[in-house]
């Protein structure tokens, strides 16, 4: 999310969720390339003239939600990719966990720790997200805005579900795609093998593999006698 503060400050805030990974530097380096691309056609300024375009100090935050452990405060592309060599182009990110403030990012990070805790109790469900929003209202963690909109919370985060779920099912038949196409590129290869010793009939290498039609086996066939 980029977010303008003034007329010269663009801070980027993208969120690493519970699962820490180095690879978000990547994904703010595209961030960062496409905020600074709407920025310029919005204030109408061409890259391509010779007057030098004015352009907001990039700040760069990621605020991450799982246990800190001795993840360190900043994170930059040049060490975590390229050993720390002097690269051409480099990316540094403050890193924001969960403190003893109650600014409105330390209560935002309360509250996906404690859906976390809630989606292991009760997996994706429309009860995951109430009792999340209800032990949130409780510890006074975000309870006016919880208060105030509890409902349209509620429909997004059920619609965050709906499009994950969509994800999973996809690579999941995409993965049954997979392995049926493995399965059945098996069964021609033994197909093949069984026709080429030539010691049984079609019908009965039908028998042996129902997966290929007596339709497939004849087109196999005929392909090995041309070969031959």
């Amino acid at each position: 999310m980029g977010i303008m503060v003034g007329n010269n400050r663009l801070l980027l805030l993208l969120e690493a969720q519970s699962s820490w990974t180095v690879n978000i530097l990547i994904r703010i380096l595209l961030y960062l390339a496409q905020s600074y691309h709407e920025y310029f056609e919005r204030t109408s300024q061409s890259l391509y003239k010779s007057t030098k375009v004015k352009m907001p100090k990039p700040e760069l935050y990621i605020i991450y939600t799982g246990d800190r452990g001795r993840k360190p405060d900043t994170i930059s592309l040049s060490k975590e990719f390229f050993d720390g060599a002097d690269i051409d182009i480099e990316v540094k990110a403050k890193v924001i966990y969960e403190s003893e403030t109650e600014d409105i990012i330390n209560q935002y990070i309360i509250f996906c720790k404690v859906f976390d805790e809630q989606r292991k109790l009760y997996g994706m469900t429309e009860q995951t997200v109430r009792e999340t929003i209800r032990i949130c209202k409780d510890r006074n963690v975000l309870k006016e805005y919880l208060m105030n909109r509890e409902m349209e919370v509620v429909t997004i985060m059920m619609s965050l579900f709906n499009d994950e779920q969509i994800m999973k099912t996809y690579w999941k038949d995409m993965e049954n795609t997979l392995t049926d196409k493995i399965t059945h590129d098996k069964d021609r290869e033994t197909a093949e093998r069984m026709i080429k010793d030539g010691e049984l009939s079609l019908e009965k290498i039908a028998r042996y593999i129902p997966s290929l039609s007596m339709d497939e086996l004849k087109e196999l066939e005929a392909e090995i006698m041309q070969l031959a």
